[in-house]
């Protein structure tokens, strides 16, 4: 069993959408994954036409992975909390106690 940081720095639907797959793949191989949100990768969860984002890290989520998003990204955007808030203290605690960071 790994420890995967799964970070999403990019809103592309395509990128998020694949980050979310494999991390999906990971929980089913027993990984443990968080995926952390940053830059314009806080704004992935809103879907597209082609791409169900949302649906795909709720199926994340409830198969056991954690979503946290980068508070100070979000709140230069205006945004409303679109997962748990978090900060650069938790992201550096995830990198480091982790054994792969995989970007997106």
């Amino acid at each position: 069993m790994a420890k995967l940081a799964v970070v999403i720095s990019s809103n592309e639907p395509e990128k998020a959408w694949n980050a979310f797959r494999f991390s999906t793949l990971a929980l089913g191989k027993k990984d443990e994954v968080s995926v952390f949100l940053m830059n314009s990768g806080v704004e992935c969860l809103v879907d597209s036409e082609k791409y169900d984002v949302k649906a795909l890290s709720d199926k994340f989520e409830q198969n056991g992975g954690k979503v946290l998003a980068c508070g100070t990204c979000v709140k230069n955007r205006s945004m409303g909390n679109v997962c748990e808030i978090s900060n650069m203290e938790t992201f550096y605690n995830l990198v480091t106690e982790s054994d792969r960071a995989i970007y997106f």
